[in-house]
């Protein structure tokens, strides 16, 4: 066998220059299979990269883990297909059901519902020798296709013309027959404005309950004769209340953990005996337009986000008009003079929770990124693709801000010039 030492230049080359698209596969060809940032050098040296060295966390932030169990799944630049690690969970003869009603705005859970669905889990789960199964109740049609990995083991979906719009009277009917026909432990529903809150309160009452209102945590507690109590928000929040958890629980947002471990079935199930036909005394005409000028930031369900990266604002503020959205601001648009101080987004304005934040020509600084952490999809607008905003985004588009707003508003009134036409001629 020869002792020569075989090199090969342009692999030694690729290994010295990082930002090369080959970098991390030659380094871990190199390293014979071990981690990108240590390879065998030419001369027997192990050589090492420290800008190899941890991973990218989903915030976009650089994470070290000294364990390497991170590091090792970095080998190849090649991005592997992430593998689905939650233990699937099949509840077969629950020994107890607790309903959770979920708010389901625009057709999907949220934030909240996942919320209240953790804290379904735990109760369920309390017992694993007499586990119990999370009901979920949805009126109507929905876009969800994540019931499974949102911890729900029964799902109950009612549908008809009865349930669309404002109608809280068969709702609470339709809960009752639940109620007579499930008989589950708890009732677990969102204490929101999109409606769980009322529908709570509705139900309690119906159902001859004290139901706990602004829970915000939930504890074990053997003293108490359900086994359970909780913490809810009193005197206008600014004091705690501690009692026994009821059959009927309204909670606030953050009240458990949502489920990330394990997946469970989301088997459909139906009711045996048909719904009751209620004679609504409510009328509902339709929701009320609202300018979205007016709303807060913090209310806000669509907001377009400008930064110093805007540069012609009569277009932002007439591609917010056009697409509906409310007006939000970076610190350095708001000191600028741009914007007022109250549409400031970040941790220094406005925590904001939005279903999608469109941030133009915002680089993101650390308080703003802190600011919109709990949006449920971000889109970044941006000349720079290497900006902590664009790392944060959900979807980015790289370019020009104000070119690409220009766009989307044409492209936004030709969609609506055309579905104008298709209807006078239907």
């Amino acid at each position: 066998m020869s002792e020569l030492v075989r090199r090969d230049p342009r692999k030694e080359w690729i290994a010295r220059n990082r930002l090369h698209p080959q970098h991390l596969e030659v380094l871990a060809e190199i390293g014979g299979g071990s981690v990108a940032s240590e390879w065998m050098g030419p001369n027997g040296l192990m050589r090492r990269n420290p800008h190899a060295v941890g991973f990218m966390g989903p915030n976009g932030i650089r994470r070290i883990d000294r364990s390497g169990a991170q590091q090792a799944s970095q080998a190849t630049g090649r991005s592997a297909e992430a593998k689905d690690s939650r233990r699937s969970v099949t509840i077969e003869s629950p020994a107890f059901m607790v309903a959770v009603v979920p708010d389901m705005a625009g057709g999907r859970l949220s934030g909240h519902d996942r919320d209240l669905l953790g804290l379904a889990r735990q109760l369920a789960d309390a017992d694993p020798d007499h586990p119990g199964a999370v009901l979920a109740i949805v009126y109507g049609e929905h876009k969800e296709s994540t019931f499974d990995e949102a911890g729900i083991d029964r799902l109950l979906c009612l549908e008809g013309e009865q349930f669309d719009g404002y109608t809280p009277e068969n709702r609470i009917a339709a809960l009752q027959g639940v109620e007579r026909e499930l008989s589950p432990r708890y009732w677990l529903l969102p204490d929101s404005t999109q409606g769980g809150g009322e529908l709570g309160r509705r139900l309690g009452v119906r159902l001859g309950e004290r139901a706990a209102t602004q829970v915000w945590q939930v504890e074990a507690n053997s003293d108490s004769a359900t086994g359970w109590r909780c913490i809810t928000r009193g005197a206008a929040g600014t004091t705690d209340i501690v009692r026994d958890l009821p059959h009927v629980v309204i909670a606030l947002a953050e009240c458990a953990d949502p489920v990330t471990e394990t997946r469970h079935a989301a088997e459909p199930i139906e009711l045996s005996q048909p719904l009751p036909n209620v004679l609504g005394r409510i009328e509902d005409i339709g929701e009320v337009a609202v300018d979205p000028a007016s709303v807060s930031l913090a209310e806000a369900e669509f907001i377009l986000s400008a930064g110093n990266g805007v540069k012609d604002w009569d277009n932002y503020h007439h591609a917010a008009e056009v697409l509906g959205a409310t007006k939000g601001a970076s610190r350095v648009a708001v000191d600028d003079g741009y914007m007022p101080r109250d549409r400031q987004v970040g941790a220094t304005g406005t925590w904001v929770s939005a279903k999608v934040y469109v941030a133009v020509g915002i680089s993101g600084a650390i308080q703003h990124l802190q600011g919109i952490q709990t949006c449920e999809k971000v889109v970044a607008i941006n000349l720079d693709e290497g900006c902590d905003m664009v790392k944060r985004a959900d979807l980015a588009v790289i370019g020009d801000a104000n070119a690409i707003l220009s766009a989307l508003v044409e492209r936004v009134e030709r969609y609506r010039a055309e579905q104008e036409e298709n209807r006078d001629a239907a």
